[in-house]
């Protein structure tokens, strides 16, 4: 599925006269013209190229915390990791000046949609970055590049868990320096500087990499990053090892609620819910304030629209053989029932399922509408796009139910709960066929204080 074009529909400018060389140019030919770091006889640092005239001007006294996540997890559960970060971040912001980089998108395995290019893809393209920094200090890493001085990052610490793993008795947090568990999936090149994935920028280098192992929430490592180093720029590679903070109270749902969509997804997901679903803010009572603070609505108050919104998720799953993932004959079935029950005539489907099952899925359910775009659509949107197009329609919908413990729906559970839905036509899931015991998902309580 999608986002907003490639890397040159965003750059593209009139002709005109020289303009100056762009500010990662210009490192890039100082790096050629400069003798690596070892002839120099110092330790190598981004600060030693800002001295010596190199593009970008750092922020003076300003760090950096950058993160990274396990390749195989995917954008929602990302998301989540992004909530977790942002609470490291608060406690650090209580100490220094810190700001976070957030981690451009791509690769990712649910991303599949053939010839899309969807590599260094800018948080902008899903997310609003004003409502973000209503929340914490975020930039874009093409920024951070340009502050800091070129595509360096000083320290990274890979997260890991305890090797003897955790032992039964008193939780208890704690961080060690260790050796790595796992072969780290970093290279040095011939300067000693580590290469990796580092988001599809091939240009960037960690200059020091060493392992923790790390039990605890998020803010555990903020005594390191205030203390154990001197680093202006910080990387948690593996950052999904961290844990909540305060899973559910208000800081966390500042965070999620400071997650809003990119107007131009929104626009597109309220064009078809008007065009297809009979579906508008006024008629559903769903009004949306483009400012998050000033949004705090009582639960049950919004109504949503004439429609069911589904979210079947299907592939690894089904592969998983998963008890709780029904037929495509039972999904139908549970759907035709709760269309019954709340007088509904269109019901709205996301899912992932091949070719040959949705078909299947249509036989059965010849009234379901999805948004399938088009290769223009998923050019300019991709494949994160139109999941967030998906989730911003399903969100809407007068009665939702999702697929266990999909972080997909997960997320649609929060958008419902920030609009006013009330929790009863939110939190509920499919079952599988023989399912004996199908638990409904948690009512996580929107937190305002």
């Amino acid at each position: 599925m999608a986002a907003a074009g490639g890397e040159g529909g965003r750059r593209r400018g009139r002709a005109g006269p020289g303009p100056p060389p762009p500010p990662l140019l210009l490192l890039l030919l100082g790096m050629a013209l400069c003798p690596p770091a070892s002839a120099l006889g110092d330790e190598f640092s981004p600060g030693q190229w800002a001295a010596a005239g190199a593009a970008g001007s750092a922020a003076k006294g300003r760090r950096y915390l950058l993160y990274d996540v396990n390749p195989p997890e995917g954008f929602n559960l990302r998301r989540d990791v992004y909530i977790r970060v942002a609470s490291l971040l608060k406690t650090l912001l209580k100490t220094e000046d810190w700001v976070l980089v957030l981690p451009p998108w791509g690769r990712l395995y649910h991303w599949q949609s053939p010839d899309i290019h969807q590599v260094r893809i800018p948080w902008s393209e899903f997310f609003d970055l004003p409502s973000l920094n209503k929340n914490i200090p975020a930039i874009e890493y093409e920024q951070f590049i340009a502050e800091s001085g070129g595509p360096f990052i000083e320290q990274v610490y890979v997260l890991q868990s305890y090797a003897e793993g955790w032992k039964e008795g008193t939780w208890e947090e704690k961080i060690d320096e260790r050796p790595c568990i796992d072969q780290l999936l970093y290279s040095k090149d011939k300067h000693e500087y580590y290469r990796g994935w580092f988001w599809g920028y091939e240009e960037t280098r960690g200059l020091k990499v060493s392992c923790l192992s790390v039990q605890g929430s998020a803010s555990v490592m903020a005594p390191v990053l205030l203390k154990n180093t001197s680093a202006r720029s910080v990387m948690l590679d593996r950052a999904e090892n961290l844990l909540h903070d305060h899973y559910g109270g208000k800081d966390y749902w500042d965070t999620r609620r400071s997650m809003v969509f990119a107007r131009h997804l929104r626009v597109v997901g309220d064009e078809f819910r008007i065009k297809y679903l009979n579906s508008t803010d006024g008629s559903d009572k769903t009004s949306y304030y483009e400012d998050w603070t000033k949004m705090k609505v009582k639960l049950g108050t919004a109504l949503g629209g004439p429609y069911l919104g589904v979210h079947l998720r299907r592939r690894d799953f089904v592969w998983g053989h998963r008890e709780d993932v029904p037929s495509l004959k039972g999904a139908a079935k549970k759907i035709r029932s709760l269309m019954k029950i709340h007088k509904l005539e269109r019901v709205f489907v996301a899912t992932d399922a091949v070719v040959e099952e949705f078909e299947e899925l249509k036989r059965l359910l010849p009234e379901m509408v999805r948004f399938e775009p088009t290769w223009e659509d998923l050019e300019l949107y991709k494949d994160g796009g139109i999941a967030i197009i998906d989730q911003w329609i399903c969100a809407h919908a007068r009665y939702f139910i999702g697929t266990s413990v999909s972080t997909f729906s997960f997320r649609i559970h929060e958008e419902r709960e920030i609009l006013g839905l009330d929790p009863k036509t939110t939190y509920n899931r499919f079952c599988g066929d023989k399912e004996k015991n199908c638990e409904q998902p948690t009512h996580w309580k929107i937190a305002y204080r």
